[in-house]
């Protein structure tokens, strides 16, 4: 009987003090576990220009499948747009993905770069650093000094459809100290999740070329203000068929194709 006494007792010592250390240890759980992993991360913005008519640009395709899946620096939100340029379309296979206002946008980097003509693959790294679109360790050690610089918070939220628009709302801001003063372009890029083409002429006749993130519209859809922040909803008339899983990007750029003072995403799923 004393047995039985002392373990009931017991029992009921436990769960009051469990009722008094669990509103503690949800505190802690909640603290360990931020809803948001993301605000602990970096975001740098990789884009690759690219064509499905070069033959060197399959490797680098992969290469930024995957870095986008593989998220390989610690502490960073690779953040990926392919852009097929169309330079390209008239040795045998037009890209059904590439723009000539691709082919701009990397014209104006050259001229920020310095170089003499353009180039595919050629992989760019928050619109600072340039190089060869196939090299991995390059690639890496890139996305590790852009990770070194401070970031514009950008924020994106309200993401839908309405009939053949995009709908979102952006808030961005305020710029960190470093970024301060500074006059910078907020774009909204929208890019297919993932897309596909079986080749069957040009430099990759027979093949069947995977991409990820790839580039349809681009636009500009205002500045920062003085005080280095954005606030605004944002429509994106988007007619081009795929109204699948897309990507939603923003980006705060100085002009003309300069420094990317701050990246976010999200995803449009349907």
């Amino acid at each position: 009987m004393f047995r039985v006494k002392l373990v009931f007792i017991g029992i009921v010592s436990l769960a009051v003090l469990g009722a008094l250390l669990l509103p503690r240890l949800e505190a802690m759980g909640r603290a360990t576990h931020p809803a948001n992993d993301t605000a602990l991360h970096t975001p740098v913005l990789v884009e690759l220009f690219t064509s499905e008519g070069c033959s060197d640009c399959p490797p680098a395709d992969a290469l930024l499948e995957r870095l986008d899946r593989s998220q390989p620096i610690n502490g960073t939100e690779l953040i990926v747009l392919s852009e097929h340029v169309d330079y390209w379309n008239d040795i045998g296979w037009k890209d059904p993905f590439s723009s000539h206002e691709y082919s701009e946008r990397q014209g104006a980097y050259a001229n920020q770069f310095g170089l003499s003509s353009v180039y595919t693959p050629q992989m760019v790294v928050d619109g600072h650093i340039q190089l060869v679109g196939s090299d991995e360790r390059g690639a890496i050690e890139a996305i590790e000094n852009a990770t070194k610089a401070e970031k514009i918070p950008i924020s994106l939220s309200s993401v839908h459809f309405q009939g053949d628009n995009i709908v979102l709302h952006l808030e961005a801001g305020p710029s960190p100290v470093s970024t301060s003063e500074r006059f910078a372009n907020v774009l909204v890029a929208i890019a297919d999740e993932s897309d596909q083409s079986n080749v069957s002429r040009g430099e990759n006749a027979g093949r069947t070329l995977r991409h990820v993130a790839v580039l349809r519209e681009l636009l500009r859809v205002g500045a920062l203000d003085r005080s280095g922040k954005f606030s605004q909803d944002v429509t994106v008339n988007f007619k081009h068929g795929n109204k699948g899983n897309l990507r939603v990007v923003a980006i705060i750029q100085e002009p003309t194709a300069g420094r990317v003072l701050g990246v976010g995403s999200a995803r449009l799923l349907n």
